[in-house]
């Protein structure tokens, strides 16, 4: 038999192998089980004196501590990341302000900038370490089989896999998604979010900084070398134009929309856009099958919020797997995967729900409505013990990261 034919047995296989499907195969390393981590593409290796990666994220203080357990975190320090300890928001049509500091809740910093390829490079870091966890690139998925007992999956080179689990990790196009036949609701915001790395007049102050526009929000992060890397969303045709300007009217653009918050800016990498979509999966399980990550749901980027819930389904469907494993149970079961839905859905759909709230509301000029935010806005930085509960949730300080032990 043709060996790319063959079958291969696994207990877990998990389709995609970005920072979601990594932790995911991370965090099962030490299980006993073995795993499968497949992707359609080889994660692009890190190379520290390379440029920043243009994809950052702002990990929470709680998503650190779960890549600490995780034994990723202390590459990622020892190499590029910034912490930031303060962030100031406000809205460009109004007075509205909030301004939030890590030591109103005794952590040392908000959050973590940390670029996509780091955090990647980290965790293969601590895969290749493993000895039942296979990395299976490139592998496409093109259809796959659900019976009693296992899942097998089919790969467009012909291969065959076969598991008591299959793990969704591909992202928000999930085509394992769609092979398993799980409908998601996907309302498109017809926005797309313009990122680059810029250098601004005056220093970071390792302060992150969002300023709301009625064409959408920008947001600047602070960066480890001293620049910051701006998230600013705008109406399609508005986002096409301004990523087609020449450096320079790029540059003054940027300083007009952010209000000269660091002064002007002075220097841009080239820029990339991706387009915004709300999408919530209408099951997060059936058996054998469970999403995670964006393959489940996709959020505004506007609280930089995505990843975390990502890394807080990673930590909840692996606590699920061992503590199965632990009393000898199947780990595909439908029974055992529901735990996982249940405790993970009302979480996501309640930040789905929240930032697409604030979408909409920091979008409306209607004169009223912009007066009313305002004052919410400034009434909440007043009011500490409601500021402090938003930054305890949002820093992921309440939820719970911890994962099995054997």
């Amino acid at each position: 038999m043709n060996a790319r034919r063959s079958l291969q047995q696994y207990d877990v296989i998990i389709v995609g192998a970005g920072a979601i499907g990594s932790a995911c195969a991370c965090a099962l390393r030490d299980s006993g089980l073995q795993i499968a981590l497949l992707d359609a593409h080889e994660p692009a290796p890190f190379k520290p004196g390379a440029e920043i990666d243009l994809r950052v994220f702002a990990l929470s203080p709680g998503t650190r501590r779960f890549l600490e357990s995780l034994g990723a975190w202390q590459f990622i320090q020892a190499q590029r990341v910034c912490a930031y300890t303060e962030m100031s928001v406000w809205d460009a049509t109004g007075s509205g302000t909030i301004h939030f500091d890590c030591a109103d809740v005794g952590e040392a910093a908000l959050g973590y900038i940390v670029e996509n390829r780091l955090l990647q490079h980290a965790l293969r870091l601590r895969l290749e370490s493993a000895g039942n966890i296979s990395m299976i690139f490139p592998a496409a998925p093109e259809a796959l089989a659900v019976d009693a007992e296992r899942v097998s999956l089919s790969l467009q080179d012909g291969r065959r896999l076969q598991a008591q689990l299959l793990v969704a990790a591909d992202g928000a196009a999930s085509a394992t998604r769609k092979l398993a036949g799980i409908e998601a609701g996907t309302q498109a915001y017809a926005q797309q979010a313009i990122v680059a790395h810029v250098a601004t007049e005056k220093p970071h102050g390792h302060m992150a900084r969002q300023r709301f526009l009625p064409s959408g929000p920008i947001a600047l992060l602070p960066l480890e070398d001293g620049r910051c890397s701006i998230v600013w969303s705008l109406e399609d045709a508005r986002a096409e134009h301004i990523r087609g300007l020449d450096d320079d009217a790029f540059c003054a653009a940027v300083t007009e929309a952010s209000g000269g918050m660091l002064g002007g800016i002075t220097s841009t990498t080239q820029r990339a856009v991706f387009p915004l979509q709300r999408m919530h999966a209408r099951d997060y399980v059936q058996a054998r099958v469970a999403l995670i990550g964006d393959a489940a749901h996709a959020v505004h980027p506007l609280a930089g919020q995505g990843v975390n819930l990502g890394y807080r389904d990673v930590a909840e469907l692996s606590r699920v797997i061992l503590d199965a494993r632990e009393q000898q149970r199947d780990v595909g079961d439908l029974g055992v995967l529901r735990r996982y839905q249940r405790a993970r859905i009302g979480d996501n759909l309640a930040m789905i729900t929240a930032l697409d709230g604030f979408k909409r509301l920091f979008s409306n000029e209607f004169a009223p409505l912009v007066m009313l935010r305002n004052a919410g806005l400034c009434a909440v930085d007043r009011f500490t013990p409601l500021k402090h509960a938003l930054m305890r949730r949002a820093m992921g300080l309440g939820a719970d990261f911890s994962v099995l032990t054997h």
